[in-house]
């Protein structure tokens, strides 16, 4: 699937894009529509899939520099990296040492606004996402294959992309839901070129995303857990994004839904996933193939050759190559120089003596200071290694710029620590003794100790997801729900801007809807306290 990616996204982001100021990313006029041409063989169905995938890996449509968010560059409109920017490195997590690249200083110290161009990198990718999965349903319509006179087989095929696609445009406004709380809704049955849709607010994002994936979990067409390829999506997928949703429904409208996402977790886990042999599969090249394609729920793919881009996985490897290090060989990159390092704080969750030979600590400490003064010392603060652009054998990725190694947006680590934190919070269809076995399985993999019952407690989950779950895009939403991430009951460096951290108001647990969007669509209202 990979290598269809960047053939395939050229030619449908061409039927869709319009390159539009306003970041609604749907074309203006119906002329700039070439899709009937793009879907003139059979072939096409397939490629246009291909498509659609593309977008969660790939910019634009002339290399990896280039991005169809117009008036933003590639690193700040790429799906993933603008994710991971905002899910992880506006916490106790990271730090990214070059803050004159734009927006990352705002989000880093939590004192962003509307203007942030990763914000609009986020927005209008998640939009786009949505745009191109509207505008296959349209493409695949009965009355469309009839005129084209597609075949009954491929017509078979088809109606399991178009479930596919489904889940991915869930997928996206699941993202904008959890983290701008409204979008402009509009889906295939919106006129061609309608791009301001009225705006949904968080419940009516939910339920739509709640609906689609519950339908989609009872139709034959999507694919059963861990029958497709490698990287698509299927039932899993769909109960995955379920069962995040329920799991942060308290924090996102008061009411707890654990009993539900107990329901969802439960589903996956009797999906045929089961744990990767060893931890630091999940974050190598090769993580299509080594033993870690049977806990990867689904990853955001990444080729070096062939689907080069700016995300996560490029930008977390040769960010991880320290200032003073040099480690770029050890790590299959040629780095860039000291980028990224930890807060103080994600440190000192791995400072007990239990976490010595912990496979999940990949912290270089010699010779560094843990506190980091000065954002742009870029010899302070501990660094880590744990993503690789080396193989589970020791081979080097394709490349050793843009990396082989895929992100994975959902495995099945944290939905063992999801099952315990649910029985925690008093849900049923999990007992007290399987959420000990989930979180020992994980502790028994990464250091081959286990913990007492007595020792699982809420504050215990929120640590041990960090040490599972860190830099894969999942700590803002945990802090939230905790009551951790607004307020001052927990600070880091740099939060609110403050050296040692100080507190945030909590309309920051939202994020704003970028400037341009508003501006752009009347319907649109922003974010409370921005």
């Amino acid at each position: 699937m990979k290598n269809l990616f960047k053939l395939s996204y050229l030619a449908l982001a061409l039927s869709v894009l319009s390159c539009t100021d306003d970041l609604n990313t749907i074309p203006k006029d119906d002329d700039q529509f070439l899709s009937d041409e793009f879907f003139s063989t059979e072939a096409s169905y397939k490629q246009g899939l291909a498509g659609v995938y593309g977008n969660l890996s790939l910019t634009g449509t002339t290399g990896a520099g280039s991005s169809n968010i117009s008036g933003i560059d590639a690193g700040t409109s790429q799906y993933g990296r603008c994710l991971w920017y905002m899910q992880d490195l506006s916490t106790d997590e990271v730090i990214w040492s070059y803050e004159n690249d734009p927006g990352t200083a705002d989000i880093q110290r939590t004192n962003w606004t509307a203007s942030n161009p990763i914000f609009r990198g986020m927005y209008g990718r998640a939009m786009f996402q949505v745009a191109l999965v509207n505008e296959y349903l349209r493409q695949t319509t009965d009355s469309k294959l009839n005129s084209r006179g597609v075949s009954a087989a491929t017509r078979a095929d088809i109606q399991k992309y178009r479930a596919e696609v489904r889940v991915l445009r869930a997928l996206a406004y699941y993202h904008i839901m959890d983290m701008f709380g409204k979008a402009a809704f509009v889906t295939e049955n919106d006129p061609v070129g309608d791009y301001r849709g009225p705006q949904y607010d968080r419940q009516q994002l939910f339920n739509f995303i709640e609906s689609e994936l519950v339908a989609l979990e009872n139709d034959a067409n999507l694919t059963n857990a861990k029958a497709n390829e490698f990287g698509r999506a299927d039932k899993g997928l769909a109960w995955m994004i379920l069962a995040k949703m329920y799991l942060n429904h308290e924090s996102y409208f008061g009411t707890p839904k654990y009993n539900e996402c107990v329901t969802y977790a439960n589903k996956v886990i009797g999906g045929g996933y089961s744990l990767a042999t060893s931890y630091r599969h999940n974050f190598m090249a090769d993580s299509n193939t080594n033993s870690a394609r049977n806990e990867i729920i689904f990853p955001l793919q990444s080729d070096g050759r062939t689907t080069q881009n700016y995300g996560p996985t490029t930008v977390i490897i040769n960010g991880q190559v320290g200032s003073m290090e040099g480690n770029g060989a050890s790590l299959g990159v040629g780095g860039w120089g000291g980028a990224l390092r930890v807060r103080k704080q994600f440190g000192d969750k791995f400072a007990d003596a239990a976490f010595a030979t912990d496979e999940r600590k990949t912290l270089i400490t010699a010779g560094r200071n843990p506190i980091i003064t000065t954002v742009s010392d870029r010899d302070s603060g501990y660094i880590i290694t744990k993503f690789s652009n080396k193989t589970s054998t020791g081979a080097n990725g394709s490349d050793q710029g843009f990396v082989d190694t895929d992100f994975p947006l959902f495995r099945l680590g944290d939905v063992y620590l999801m099952l315990a934190e649910c029985q925690l919070r008093g849900a049923t269809g999990v007992t007290a003794s399987q959420a000990l076995g989930y979180v020992n399985s994980l502790r028994t993999r990464a250091n081959g100790q286990t913990i007492a019952a007595s020792a699982l407690t809420l504050d215990f989950i929120l640590d041990e997801r960090l040490r599972e779950l860190h830099w894969e895009a999942h700590r803002r939403q945990d802090l939230i729900r905790f009551g951790k991430f607004t307020g001052g009951s927990y600070n880091w460096a740099w939060k609110g801007n403050g050296v040692n951290g100080i507190a945030i108001p909590a309309h920051f647990n939202l994020f704003p809807l970028p400037a341009e969007s508003v501006a752009a669509n009347p319907n649109l209202i922003q974010n409370t306290g921005y």
